[in-house]
């Protein structure tokens, strides 16, 4: 008797709404996808405790005619896909045939559907995925699905379903991050006792964000400046002609401030081709866009657009299409951390103080961005039908939107883009994308040369960049070209100091209001960007020992040791092996006194071998000039006279990012002008 058999048409269905449909948000995110490649302008989610017991989606698109009703419950039945061919190019959210066939397995299922050429309706019912019924129905044009009792037939998956406010929470975080993809479009999202969404269309992504997250959320956010236009990028590489490789790529947006800190990744919404994403690329994009401006363990609130040509993404790599590849990834990750880095280069947002809210004024929530709407629950919004590691039940907050959550940790990230390899590096570091070139910069005299701490020369609209990758990448931008040239230092430029507080803050006064400033800090941000320019310029330069220092290093500390050696030297450091694991070191950059030298050799190296040994050079020189400027900068609780405030004051004003030192700590606090009117009641 033969032992292979093939599966009835019932176990493959529910074999494949395993795969689909992991809990009600997955049944939400098919069929909103579905009315959003049927044109609907009007999307409405009515749902019945957490999705267990109804989910109803009600949309005007096209609507379907009689046989297409019954054909859309056949298995890889689609409107959208014709030949092998179209799976290399896909525009359409949904495309595998799959949504409704495994829905109906699971569910007692409804679907009443009309197109705008038919006289009248069709009204299909399925239960378990047997056909009860279908019949003529008068219904206005578009598609209505109603799906009852979920998982009903397949008891062992509804048990582990959530309690009804954390299902209703993943709902909400998914209906969240397809109105926010959306603006042209309404969404509504209802309960049968309150209506959690409801976002009439707008023509700005900026007003959506107001509609859906609120004032103080956007008003923490700063704009990605490539909105006006499209990134044309041309990589030339060894094996493949440089025609075959142009692309159209689209960076848009909006990244938090700096000092908008959270401690996860529930602020972050990616969206490739206006579809929802869970993309570890994209995620070290962000994360080095942040570097030396953020702490790290911390992470930003961002809502990221890209825009590329379809044939450029691979949806079609995870059955629920969250996870996507793309055809040069390195291009795509480091457009994402330039664009959102020159974003943060252009406002140069300054904190201010906590206090400085108006009384009586709610607390902004981590990151501004409010937790949950109406009773819905705070949880994972990738896992609507994307991703469940966060599971339990959160609390219940009420009067904000749902909120968002993509669970990735970066450790997993780390090791994805280029090796840790570098005894082959160049002299010269690897420039960034979009850089700056002297008089591009509009700072003060020699502020020009601040903008060198980014490598490489700005050419107005166009920039010819060696890939870390062996690629020739150039890099055109259709905005406006003073949409990527910098603003002057605004704010801090002309600051007067008073005095010290304990001889390690300066106040400091302007038109703007009052200023506290951490000397330390801010003479780090200052040398940091001096390191990085001289090491762009060449080799940092260091200075003699008047005895060598013999230091013993652990085995993986000597073999992060050799790898490096060549850098170390670049940037100031004169340091041989001596025979095992000894290292004699001759020479450290300057400003290094001798008792810091071993310290900041080992920090190094320690700093150099985190992250699962993967780093780039740019990384690595990044993390030497913050490590060297922590050690060479003025202490706290050391005296500073009027004309060495005024000349650190001057220099941090010079610098490309004042806000934050290359750690990420804040270095000044600006009580503004309408906080102290605000404290004395004058508003």
């Amino acid at each position: 008797m033969s032992r292979i058999r093939i599966l009835s048409e019932q176990v493959a269905n529910k074999i494949a709404a395993g795969e689909v449909v992991e809990r009600p948000a997955s049944v939400v995110k098919e069929l909103l996808e579905n009315a959003l490649d049927a044109g609907a302008k009007s999307i409405r989610i009515e749902v019945e405790s957490g999705g267990k017991r109804l989910i109803r989606v009600t949309d005007d698109g096209c609507g379907m005619m009689h046989d297409d009703a019954l054909l859309a419950f056949e298995r890889h039945a689609t409107s959208k896909l014709r030949t092998v061919d179209d799976l290399l190019s896909i525009p359409t959210l949904g495309f595998r045939g799959e949504a409704l066939p495994t829905i109906a397995a699971v569910s007692r299922l409804t679907l009443e559907t009309r197109a705008e050429t038919e006289a009248e309706g069709t009204r299909v019912e399925f239960a378990g995925g047997k056909l009860i019924g279908v019949k003529p129905a008068g219904v206005p044009a578009g598609t209505s699905i109603s799906v009852a009792d979920l998982f009903y037939s397949v008891p062992a998956r509804r048990k582990f379903l959530k309690s009804e406010t954390t299902e209703l929470g993943h709902i909400a975080s998914l209906t969240t991050h397809y109105a926010l993809a959306n603006p042209d479009r309404q969404f509504v999202l209802k309960t049968p006792t309150q209506e959690i969404l409801n976002t009439s269309p707008v023509s700005q992504l900026s007003e959506r964000i107001y509609q859906v997250l609120g004032r103080q959320a956007l008003e923490e956010l700063v704009e990605i400046p490539l909105a006006e236009g499209p990134v044309r990028a041309t990589i030339t590489e060894p094996e493949m002609g440089a025609e075959e490789a142009t692309a159209m790529l689209r960076v848009t947006g909006f990244t938090s401030r700096p000092e908008v800190q959270r401690s996860n990744r529930n602020g972050i919404y990616l969206f490739v081709n206006r579809r929802l994403v869970r993309d570890k690329l994209l995620l070290h994009g962000i994360n080095e866009a942040y570097r030396n401006i953020q702490p790290p363990g911390v992470f930003p609130c961002v809502l990221l657009f890209l825009d590329l040509p379809y044939e450029e993404v691979d949806v079609n790599v995870h059955p629920a299409k969250v996870e996507v590849r793309f055809r040069h990834p390195q291009f795509v990750h480091d457009c994402v951390r330039d664009a959102i880095r020159l974003a943060l280069a252009q406002a140069r947002p300054i904190p201010g103080f906590p206090g400085g809210r108006a009384p009586g004024a709610p607390a902004p929530t981590a990151g501004g961005i409010p937790s949950v709407q109406n009773g819905a629950s705070a949880s994972d919004g990738m896992s609507s039908g994307v991703d469940d590691r966060v599971g339990a039940a959160a609390t219940v907050v009420t009067g904000g939107p749902p909120h968002a959550v993509i669970p990735t940790s970066f450790e997993e990230v780390a090791g994805m883009i280029g090796g840790f390899n570098l005894t082959s590096a160049p002299d010269m570091p690897i420039p960034q994308r979009l850089p700056f070139e002297a008089g591009s910069y509009g700072g003060p005299p020699g502020s020009e040369d601040v903008a060198a701490g980014l490598g490489g020369n700005f050419r107005g609209n166009s920039s010819e960049i060696d890939s870390p990758t062996g690629a020739g990448i150039t890099v055109e931008s259709d905005a406006d070209e003073g949409a990527a040239t910098l603003p002057g230092p605004e704010g801090i430029v002309d600051l007067k100091p008073l005095g010290q507080v304990r001889n390690s803050f300066i106040v400091a006064i302007n038109a703007e209001g009052l200023w506290i400033i951490d000397q330390h800090v801010a003479h780090e941000r200052v040398l940091f960007e001096q390191h990085l320019r001289a090491r762009c310029a060449g080799a940092v330069t260091g200075q003699r020992m008047l005895a060598p220092i013999v230091v013993e290093l652990s085995p993986r500390q000597i073999v992060i040791f050799d790898q490096i050696e060549h850098e170390l030297q670049a940037n100031g450091f004169d340091a041989e092996r001596m025979g095992g694991r000894s290292v004699a070191i001759q020479g450290a950059p300057s400003g290094i006194s001798t008792g810091d030298a071993e310290q900041l050799l080992n920090e190094i190296l320690d700093g150099a071998g985190g992250a699962a040994q993967a780093i780039s050079i740019e990384s690595l020189q990044a993390q030497i000039a913050a490590s060297t400027a922590c050690h060479a900068a003025i202490k706290v609780n050391m005296p500073l006279d009027q004309k060495k405030m005024e000349w650190l004051l001057g220099e941090l004003a010079r610098t490309k990012y004042p806000m934050s030192c290359p750690h990420g700590r804040p270095v000044v606090l600006r009580y503004s002008m309408r906080d102290i009117e605000r404290a004395f009641k004058r508003v």
